[in-house]
């Protein structure tokens, strides 16, 4: 699967200080563009109302995407409580 970074998700990733999230933003990522889809990866719920939009567990984090034809779209990566304000 293709994976395309918007601007806001580049910005919430050099937030980051913890570096063992940063792995596993790293890991997640890599996992994603070997995938074939999303149903492949753990973690990964539809946001209810969006039929495009999905949301990526990471501990207390939440990686925002959605899906534009074979291209995952990574838009926001933020803290459980700010994610939904955020996204979508």
């Amino acid at each position: 699967m293709n994976v395309e970074f918007r601007q806001s998700f580049v910005r919430d990733l050099r937030r980051i200080r913890d570096r063992q999230l940063a792995d596993r933003v790293q890991e997640v990522i890599e996992q994603l563009e070997q995938a074939d889809s999303l149903l492949e990866l753990v973690n990964v719920k539809a946001i209810r109302g969006h039929d495009q939009y999905f949301r990526i567990r990471i501990g207390d984090f939440r990686l925002g995407l959605f899906l534009e034809a074979d291209t995952a779209v990574l838009v926001r990566f933020l803290h459980r409580k700010d994610i939904y304000r955020y996204f979508p």
